[in-house]
C-alpha cells in the first residue's frame, strides 16, 4: 500500500483508561496535532456497538487529517464503521477471513512475536505487520516474552511488509527503531494518559530529527 510505510512512523494504540481524563477524542486529536501519523482503536472491555461509536466520533475527528484509523480486533466494528482497516492478533480471526470480510481496499494490520509467525504472513493478504513486544509493558498484560531490540531486527529482516515496533517503547527509543529496520513505532502510555499529549507525540519528532 503506497505511503503506508510513512504512516506507521508514530503509530498511536489507544487505552480508553488511561485517556479519561483527558478525553480519547481530544488525546488522538491532540496527538495527531503532534505528529501521530497513524491512530489504532483498542478497546478490549467495549462490545462492538460501542468500539463503532468510538470509531465514528474518532474517524470524524480524524477528517482532513490523512491519519488513517484502524480497529484492533474487531472486524466487525471496522466494516460497519467503515474505518481504514483492523488490525489483529494471532489468536484472532484468520487473517483469510477477516481480508475476505473487509475487502481489498482496507488496511489489515497483524502481530507477530515469533519468527515463524512473521514467516507465515501472506503479504497478499496482510498489509503490515506489528512486531514485538520490544520490551514488557502493563497496557497489555498477556504479551508474550519482550525480544528486545536484536529480535526486532531480525523479524524485520523476515519480511517484506512494512512494519511497526510495539511494546514498552517511548520516544527515546525511536533511533533504536528506525536502526532495526522497522518503519515505526506503535505507542500506547507515551502518549495516551500524558499531561500534553500534543508534547508527547512531538518529543518522537525531536527524537526523529537527532537520528
Amino acid at each position: 500500500m503506497i505511503g503506508l510505510r510513512q504512516k506507521l512512523r508514530l503509530y498511536l494504540v489507544t487505552d480508553p483508561t488511561l485517556c479519561r481524563d483527558y478525553g480519547l477524542i481530544r488525546t488522538v486529536q491532540d496527538a495527531v496535532s503532534g505528529g501521530v501519523t497513524m491512530v489504532q482503536l483498542r478497546a478490549k472491555e467495549a462490545s462492538t456497538a460501542e468500539r463503532v461509536q468510538m470509531a465514528v466520533d474518532l474517524k470524524a475527528a480524524l477528517a482532513g487529517t490523512g491519519v488513517p484509523l484502524v480497529i484492533n480486533d474487531d472486524v466487525d466494528a471496522a466494516i460497519e464503521a467503515d474505518v481504514d482497516g483492523a488490525h489483529i492478533g494471532q489468536g484472532d480471526m484468520a487473517p483469510e477471513k477477516a481480508r475476505s470480510l473487509l475487502g481489498p481496499g482496507k488496511i489489515l494490520g497483524l502481530s507477530c512475536e515469533t519468527i515463524e509467525t512473521v514467516q507465515a504472513a501472506d503479504p497478499d493478504i496482510i498489509d503490515y505487520l506489528g512486531l514485538g513486544p520490544v520490551f514488557g509493558t502493563a497496557t497489555k498484560a498477556d504479551h508474550e516474552a519482550p525480544i528486545g531490540f536484536e529480535g526486532l531486527e531480525r523479524l524485520v529482516a523476515l519480511t517484506s511488509l512494512p512494519t511497526v515496533a510495539i511494546g514498552g517503547l517511548k520516544s527515546v527509543h525511536q533511533a533504536q527503531v528506525l536502526a532495526s529496520g522497522a518503519n515505526g513505532q506503535a505507542v500506547v502510555s507515551a502518549i495516551c494518559g500524558q499531561p500534553d499529549p500534543k508534547a508527547a507525540a512531538q518529543k518522537f519528532m525531536i527524537t526523529e530529527d537527532l537520528v
